[in-house]
C-alpha cells in the first residue's frame, strides 16, 4: 500500500515561524535596542537615532507594496533570501556604526529586510497551503513574531553586555543567515501543485464557489469609503502610539531595571501580546461588536501607558504597564482583517487588509522620531503620556462607524487562495 506523503504545509508554517522570530527580533523589536545601545555607547542624540528608525520603517512601507510583483518575477525563495541578507548586513552596520552617516545605509538595509521577511511575506508563504485552516496556520506562523520579542530582546541585552553591540550584531546576523537561508529554498519556496498536494492537505481540490464573487473595488473607491477611512484612522492612531512607545521603552526602563531587567520587561510585553491575541481569538464576538473588542484593547493599552507614567521607579507598576500594553501588541496585527471580514464584501477583503497595513506602517514610521523629539523637549514622561492620549483617542475612533455604509455579511463561499486576507465563514472562530 502506497503511503500518502506528509503534508508539506505545516513545514512551511514552521519555517515561516522561525523566519518571523528573526524578522521581528531585528526589524520590529530591534530598533528600540539599537537606540538604547548607541545612545549609551556613542552618546548620539535620541532624536538622531529615532530619525534613523523612522527611515527604517518608512522605506519598508514603500517596499511592501511591491512585494507581490517581486514574488511573481523573481520567486519567493530569491526575494526571501534577499531580505535575509539585507537584514543581516543592516544589523551589522547598526552595530559597527562609528559615525552618524552610517545610520542611513544601516536603516535602509534593515528596512528592506523587514519589508521582505515580515507580515506580508509570511502571509505569502503560508496562504497557498491553507484555505479552511488558514487562520490557524497563520496564527501559528505569526506567533514567531511574539516569540521573537520574548527571546530576542533579552538575548540582545545579554550579548551586548557580554561582547558589545558590534559583535552581538554579527552573531545575530550570522544566525539568521545560517538558519533561514536554506529553509527559503528547501521549504518556503515549494508550492502545493509542485508536490501534488492540495490546500489543507486535502485528498482532492476544494470545489469552486457556488456563486462568482462580486468584483473588487479599486483603491480609490476604498479610500472614498467612510467605513474604510474610519477603520484605517483608528488603527493608524493606535499603531502610531504603539510604535512610539515600543521604540523608546527599552531606553526608558534601563535607568530603573538595568540592561537585563529592561530586556525581561520587554519579554513581558511580548508574552502578553501572545496571550492577548490567543484569548481574543477565543472570545471575539461577531459582526459590529468586533469594534468593541478593538476599543477595549486600545483602552487596556491606555491604562498600561498610565501605569508606566505613574510608576516613578516602582517595579510592580512598570511590569503591570508592560503587561497591559502588551495585550494590544498582538491584537493590532489580527483585529483589522477580522473587522474587515465582518464589514466588507469578500472581493474587497484582500485590498482592504493590504491598504490598512500599508497606510498604518507608513504613518507609524514617523512615530519613533516624533516621540523622540517630544522626549527631548519635555522629558521621558512625555513618551507614555502621549501614548496614553493616542490610545484613548483610538478607542473612541474605532467605535465611530458611519451609518450610511451597509455592512456585508461574512461570506458563505470558500475563501480565495490568493493569500490576501479573504476568509471562510467557517473559520470565523478561534483556531482549534
Amino acid at each position: 500500500m502506497r503511503l500518502m506523503p506528509r503534508f508539506h504545509g505545516w513545514k512551511v508554517v514552521a519555517a515561516a515561524f522561525l523566519l518571523a522570530v528573526f524578522a521581528w527580533g531585528i526589524g520590529f523589536y530591534g530598533p528600540g535596542v539599537f537606540i538604547a545601545a548607541l545612545a549609551q555607547s556613542r552618546g548620539w542624540p535620541i532624536a538622531l537615532l529615532s530619525g534613523a528608525v523612522t527611515l527604517h520603517f518608512l522605506l519598508s512601507a514603500a517596499l511592501v507594496a511591491q512585494l507581490p510583483d517581486w514574488h511573481r518575477r523573481f520567486g519567493l525563495a530569491a526575494v526571501t533570501r534577499a531580505g535575509i541578507l539585507a537584514s543581516a548586513a543592516g544589523v551589522v552596520l547598526w552595530g559597527f556604526a562609528s559615525a552618524p552617516w552610517m545610520l542611513l545605509p544601516a536603516a535602509a538595509l534593515t528596512g528592506a529586510g523587514w519589508a521582505l521577511t515580515s507580515g506580508a511575506a509570511i502571509n505569502a508563504m503560508v496562504a497557498p497551503w491553507f484555505e479552511r485552516r488558514r487562520p490557524a496556520a497563520l496564527s501559528m506562523a505569526y506567533n514567531g513574531a511574539s516569540v521573537g520579542g520574548i527571546l530576542m530582546t533579552p538575548l540582545w541585552a545579554v550579548l551586548i553586555g557580554a561582547v558589545g553591540f558590534g559583535p552581538a550584531a554579527m552573531v545575530v546576523g550570522a544566525a539568521l543567515v545560517a538558519l533561514c537561508w536554506p529553509l527559503a529554498g528547501r521549504v518556503i519556496a515549494r508550492r502545493p501543485e509542485e508536490l501534488g498536494q492540495h490546500p489543507d492537505g486535502a485528498a482532492a481540490p476544494a470545489p469552486p464557489p457556488a456563486h462568482p464573487p462580486a468584483p473588487a473595488r479599486s483603491r480609490a473607491d476604498l479610500l472614498a469609503d467612510p467605513v474604510f477611512r474610519g477603520l484605517v484612522a483608528a488603527f493608524a492612531v493606535a499603531l502610531f502610539a504603539q510604535m512610539g512607545l515600543v521604540a523608546h521603552l527599552v531606553s526608558l526602563l534601563l535607568p530603573v531595571l538595568g540592561a537585563a531587567g529592561a530586556g525581561l520587561a520587554m519579554s513581558v510585553v511580548t508574552v502578553f501580546a501572545l496571550l492577548g491575541r490567543t484569548l481574543t481569538g477565543w472570545v471575539l464576538p461577531s459582526g459590529p461588536r468586533r469594534r468593541w473588542a478593538a476599543s477595549v484593547t486600545f483602552a487596556l493599552q491606555a491604562v498600561g501607558s498610565a501605569a508606566l507614567l505613574a510608576a516613578d521607579g516602582s517595579l510592580p507598576l512598570l511590569l503591570l504597564g508592560c503587561a497591559l500594553f502588551g495585550i494590544g501588541v498582538g491584537n493590532l496585527l489580527s483585529l483589522p482583517p477580522l473587522i474587515a471580514q465582518a464589514e466588507f464584501p469578500p472581493a474587497d477583503l484582500g485590498r482592504v487588509v493590504a491598504l490598512t497595513t500599508a497606510i498604518g506602517q507608513a504613518l507609524y514610521a514617523f512615530a519613533p522620531a516624533a516621540f523622540g523629539l517630544l522626549r527631548e523637549a519635555a522629558g521621558p514622561d512625555a513618551v507614555p503620556a502621549l501614548a496614553l492620549a493616542l490610545q484613548a483617542l483610538a478607542a473612541m475612533l474605532v467605535l465611530r462607524r458611519p451609518k450610511q455604509a451597509v455592512p456585508s455579511p461574512v461570506p458563505d463561499t470558500p475563501p480565495h487562495a490568493d493569500g490576501n486576507g479573504s476568509y471562510d465563514k467557517r473559520n470565523d472562530r478561534a483556531p482549534p
